[in-house]
């Protein structure tokens, strides 16, 4: 488990997340990797369902534009940071809050003396800026891509294996995947990134679609 409470963060609010995901991967209203709190339309069923019922919190045609502007930039640095501390507040996560209040007194303490207190907000978002792009790319290239759902079974294969002892198991995966008629996807990294912004057009081009005729 990542040292999250010495980050300002909360490991039980991960684990939280970490276990509803694998346990519902890609379900709309289960997985909370797949929120998007209205500002994206994901898969084909959400966008369909948005047009048909004239929702429009965003013009999602254009998502895979401005989801460079708010998705990789904002996630760590705004929406999870709000999440962290309202998730410990409303769990009572006492041990968790102190740890992550203690982050945040090292941390200013440690670098006010060099930038002041100005300085050290900048370079605190900095950190979180390029971590949260990171975070984004490598973590939405095996989510927002793949088939999303309202409510059918999925499962996850060996979900506690850390993602660097991955490449160990893809020839078993793939024989697996041989055995039972199943795609065997394997892509190269730009690839990866690329299909991201096209699967948002897609489905951002299904909204508009549904909102203006159906």
């Amino acid at each position: 488990m990542p040292p999250f409470p010495l980050q300002g963060a909360s490991a039980n609010w991960w684990n939280h997340r970490h276990f509803q995901h694998h346990a519902k991967p890609n379900i709309f209203h289960k997985d909370p990797d797949i929120k998007s709190l209205h500002v994206f339309v994901l898969g084909e069923w959400q966008p369909l369902e948005y047009g048909k019922k004239k929702l429009k919190y965003l013009p999602y045609n254009h998502q895979h534009e401005y989801f460079f502007l708010i998705g990789p930039p904002l996630l760590i640095p705004m929406y999870f940071q709000y999440q962290i501390i309202m998730t410990m507040i409303r769990r009572r996560d006492w041990v968790d809050l102190a740890w992550a209040i203690s982050y945040y007194v090292r941390f200013f303490y440690t670098y006010i003396p060099f930038y002041g207190i100005l300085g050290a907000l900048v370079f605190l978002n900095f950190i979180r800026f390029l971590e949260s792009h990171w975070f984004v790319w490598v973590t939405q290239m095996n989510h927002i891509v793949m088939e999303i759902d309202l409510d059918h079974y999925r499962d996850c294969l060996f979900p506690t294996m850390p993602r660097h002892n991955l490449h160990k198991i893809a020839p078993l995966v793939k024989s697996l995947c041989a055995k039972h008629g199943i795609e065997y996807q394997e892509k190269k990294l730009l690839r990866a990134l690329l299909d991201i912004v096209s699967s948002l057009k897609k489905s951002g081009e299904l909204w508009l679609d549904a909102y203006l005729h159906k």
